[in-house]
């Protein structure tokens, strides 16, 4: 346990490098500078400014001042904000898009799971039939799509919840719905054909011959390893869901990370570009760990000194 955690360890710093210096290496290849946009063009103004932001120095040495500062967690200054760090930024955004985040994540487990379950019981039935369909057309809908018609229906045409912003949790709905309903309709797939490929196990036989209730058949027995799919997708659509939070968030104008990501793109601001990358980065890769060892956890046939072996 104690070498495999180590190991994981070792991956999640190389990845959250590789991933720091493509974001370095991006940023500088791409024309021009972040003062180009300012209206004055005095030249003695822009070299001041570039020297305070260490833009003057050479690349390397910009290089490895940008990894003292991860390493420090100390992203400097905006540079279009320069009242502003770019910690300060994440401290005020990143709560808000990772509530919206593990909201959306919780809504589509749990709806996720249930429809699923459900449509396996009652395959071929009605019931079944209702939840492929929603499933096709969640998979089938963008977000930003579905996010759209959301407001034009509920908040404009019939006035039933608020369009924007995120103060109480009304405004919640709407961002979760369109967030939650492509993970839902996934998660509702796989559940579905992982339950009736489990219910037809012997052990489940074997179970409704010693007389248990059907509802401890499906949750003690059939519902534990019908999961394991789930779980094997659930790093990959956590961050999927964390990173597209990012378009609705300036759809239902959010206050998250997604404002000031967006804008900081569009100013070529580097410092919070590479400092929101990097911590995302981070929280993402931290994650997919905690999903990895819940994997194992899950199922105690699969053993984490297995995995040391093929890692």
């Amino acid at each position: 346990m104690g070498k495999y955690i180590v190991k994981r360890f070792i991956m999640m710093i190389a990845t959250i490098l590789i991933i720091a210096s493509l974001t370095f290496v991006l940023m500088h290849l791409i024309p021009g500078s972040p003062f180009d946009g300012e209206r004055t063009t005095n030249p003695t103004i822009q070299a001041n400014l570039e020297k305070f932001y260490k833009l003057d120095q050479p690349l390397h040495i910009q290089y490895l001042s940008y990894l003292k500062s991860i390493v420090t967690f100390d992203f400097g200054p905006s540079i279009k904000k320069p009242n502003e760090s770019v910690n300060e930024l994440l401290a005020r955004g990143f709560p808000i898009s990772f509530e919206l985040g593990m909201a959306t994540i919780l809504v589509a487990l749990l709806s996720g799971i249930i429809l699923g379950t459900i449509a396996s019981l009652r395959h071929n039935g009605l019931v079944d039939y209702f939840a492929m369909t929603f499933a096709v057309v969640g998979i089938s809908v963008p977000n930003f799509v579905l996010a759209t018609l959301l407001i034009q229906q509920l908040a404009v045409k019939w006035d039933l919840l608020p369009a924007a912003t995120w103060s109480s949790p009304l405004h919640m709905i709407l961002p979760i719905i369109a967030l939650a309903t492509g993970p839902t309709a996934i998660i509702a797939r796989l559940t579905r054909s992982s339950m009736l490929e489990v219910l037809t196990q012997d052990y489940i036989k074997m179970a409704r011959a010693k007389g248990l209730s059907p509802a401890r058949i499906i949750v003690r027995h059939a519902l534990r390893n019908a999961l394991m799919p789930v779980v094997t997708i659930l790093g990959t659509m956590l961050a999927g869901i964390l990173t597209g939070t990012f378009v609705i968030e300036r759809i239902f104008a959010i206050p998250g990370m997604g404002k000031y990501f967006v804008e900081s793109i569009n100013n070529r601001d580097y410092p919070v570009i590479m400092g929101t990358t990097v911590f995302y980065s981070a929280f993402l890769v931290f994650m997919l760990f905690i999903v990895d060892i819940a994997y194992g956890l899950l199922d105690p046939r699969i053993k984490l000194h297995r995995k040391e072996g093929d890692a």
